[in-house]
Order: C-alpha cells, then structure tokens, then sequence
C-alpha cells in the first residue's frame, strides 16, 4: 500500500450496519489499516442481513472491504484490555454503538483523551449528542421519516422512502471527510478534533434546499413521483412505442430550444404561462400534458434525436440490469475484482479517481480472519492467545 494517501495511518473502528463501516471503508480505499473490531458471536450484524452474494450479505460485501476483523468481546476484561492497545497505536477511533455504550464503557471522547491524546475520536449517532434524543435509537427510515425527507417522496396519494439508505449514507460520508479533516488539522497545526457525526444532522444538511422553500415560499414542495417539485419540464415522458425518457430543463434557453426543437412549436417558447420556472411548475399539469402528446406521437429513437439537437439532457429509466450492463461503467473500466469469504465478486471502484494513484481494494474479511495475527502483532504468544479464546475475551 506504498503510496496510497493514507498509508500508515491506523483506524480502530467498533462498527457496525452501514454508517460507520461506510466511512472506515472509504479510508481503506485510500490506504489507511482498518481494524474492524466484531463481536464474537456473529460480528457486524449487518453480514447477516442477506447471503446473496455467494454467502455474504450484499450491504457487508459493499462497506467492508480491505480491512482487517478482529473479534472482541469488550465486556470482558481481556478483550477490552485488546482494545486498549490497540489504541494506543491508532490514529483514528470510530464507533457507531447504541446509544449510551461508549460512556457505560469509557471510550467516548473524553474520556479517551489523557490516555491517548493524539487519538482522533469519530462518533456517529443517531440524533446527535447532548439534545434531548441522543439517547434514542435511530435506524435509516425513521431519519428519513423525521427529517421530513418520506413527506416529500412519493406520488401525491402515498409518501414513500428512498430506495437506499440515503441517511446512513450521508452520515458516512459526513464522517469520512470530517476524520480527514481531522487529520489534516493534527498534521499541520498539531490540534486534535473528535469528530461528532448523527445521521439526523446529516440528512438535514441534505434537506436545505426543500427547507428553505417551505420556510420562505409558505408551503412544501409537493409529492410529484419521478418529476422535480420545483424544477419543471424534470420528469418522464412515453413515446409512441412505450419507452420512458426523463428531460431535465434547467434554464431559459434550454426552454427555448427544448419548445423550438423537440416540441415544434417556436410559440410556445413565448407561452406567458410558461415564462419562467416558477410558472412552468405553476402550469405544471397543463404542461406535461403537451409534452405527453408530443412525445406520445414520437418514437423514441425519434425523440432522443431532436433531444440531442436541441440540447436538452435526458436519461432512460432503467433497471438494475440495466445498470449493471451501463457503458459509462463497462467502458471506462469502473469495475474491480474484490475476495470475498465465498469468492470473487466484481465491486465499483471509489468515486474519486486519483489520476496518479489507483485505490487499495481488498478483500472483504470473514469474521475474525485476523484476530491471531493482530494479536501477534501486539506481542501475545500463542499460549496467551488461547487463553485469550478459553476467556471468551475474542
């Protein structure tokens, strides 16, 4: 891993689900040793959500890759004696436990400081601590459902969730970039910053822009299923031979071209009801309901043709077949073959390309693979190694 960004820094990380693990992957990617500390009995209860993917779980076979599991039961005294050395020789500590369990066991920020004061503490929780709910359990929907964010989704009959875990997700990513800010900060200034991260906090971030319409426009962007609320033409359209197309307008001169071009009708471009956004999605109904007969009357090949004229972005709705086949993939080489417990399996490389130094994609570890070996490497003989396993301390 010579190279690699993070080369040499060492992450100890007591996670679990898709938050944190989504976070401590991505410094994988960049180099850095991740220490997946696991329950003995069973692990990241996240392996076992799923076995689709030749026995693994598809959610751990995506957070997991190219770090090191251990298994330690940290409520006995072995064990966590394991995790303190540990940390003694980390840069980076991450945990994503149930609410209250780093104080019950003395490893939240604070108390961690004296013994290890160059230790970079990264805490991810449901509702954010300290507020009057950073003792209640959280889990992906119920953030959506809070943040307002299922209120929005959907068509105007029923509400719905995002078809990922979009909460987990961003407060993943939130915390993959504070723990590099973090330590960029104690590289050049020497500060060392925990890093607080709830998945509420992030989702909310994500929530600016249909919050600041309803606080400051006096309602909430409307349930339009696959169409934009506030952006309009944005949605799908059928053609003549049943194929859906999805355009997105995003200013007037796109308009113009959009009504000129693909639509024939220079006129409507001067439609005064249709002038500016703001009223296109006022007329929004009528609006669609032109496009429909438009497109209704033009193959799709037909279609995207007088799309590509005018200028006009749009995309197929595909499925996840469809995707998995994508050009943009296949041809610019965006998968990689990552080990498995159960074998190889094709996984996307990181979203950030790094035009001189190619991502650390290893293997997805089965549960405990490196427990001997992390022990050895902090001194223990084989002797003290089972008594470690005839303790149940891992």
């Amino acid at each position: 891993m010579t190279g690699l960004p993070l080369a040499g820094v060492t992450v100890v990380s007591v996670e679990q689900a898709v938050a944190a693990p989504f976070a401590t992957r991505q410094l994988a990617d960049l180099g850095a040793r991740v220490i997946k500390v696991e329950r003995p009995d069973g692990g990241d209860f996240a392996r076992q959500y799923d076995e689709t993917v030749k026995g693994s779980s598809s959610y751990f076979v995506w957070l997991n890759r190219a770090k090191e599991s251990i298994t330690l039961d940290l409520k006995q005294p072995g064990g966590r004696a394991i995790l303190d050395e540990l940390l003694a020789g980390a840069d980076v500590f991450v945990q994503n436990l149930a609410p209250g369990a780093v104080q019950r066991m003395g490893l939240d920020a604070v108390s961690l400081a004296d013994a290890h004061p160059s230790l970079i503490m990264c805490n991810v929780s449901g509702y954010g601590t300290g507020g009057p709910w950073d003792a209640r359990k959280a889990y992906d929907l119920l953030i959506q459902s809070e943040v307002g964010l299922v209120s929005i989704t959907g068509n105007p009959d029923s509400v719905a969730k995002v078809g990922i875990s979009i909460a987990d997700i961003a407060a993943g990513m939130y915390a993959y970039s504070g723990i590099l800010s973090a330590l960029y900060a104690r590289a050049q200034t020497g500060i060392v910053n925990s890093v607080d991260v709830s998945l509420f906090d992030a989702l909310a971030e994500w929530m600016s822009a249909p919050a600041n319409y309803t606080k400051y426009g006096g309602r909430a962007p409307a349930r339009t299923g696959a169409r934009h609320a506030t952006i309009a033409p944005y949605g799908p359209h059928t053609t003549r031979d049943g194929k859906q197309i999805v355009l997105a307008i995003q200013n007037e001169r796109e308009w113009a071209s959009f009504c000129t071009i693909v639509m024939d009708s220079p006129r409507l471009a001067g439609d005064p009801s249709f002038g500016r956004n703001s009223l296109r999605v006022a007329n929004d109904a009528r609006l669609r309901s032109l496009i429909d007969e438009r497109f209704g009357a033009l193959a799709y090949r037909e279609a995207r043709d007088l799309l590509d004229r005018a200028g006009i972005a749009y995309a197929d709705v595909n499925s996840i077949d469809e995707f998995l086949d994508h050009p943009v993939l296949a041809t610019r080489g965006r998968w990689q073959t990552v080990d498995t417990p159960g074998g190889p399996v094709e996984a996307l490389k990181p979203p950030a390309i790094l035009s001189r130094t190619p991502p650390h994609m290893g293997s997805v570890p089965y549960l405990g693979q490196h427990t001997d070996a992390i022990l050895r490497g902090l001194g223990r003989s084989e002797s003290d190694i089972s008594r470690l396993r005839d303790d149940a301390a891992v």
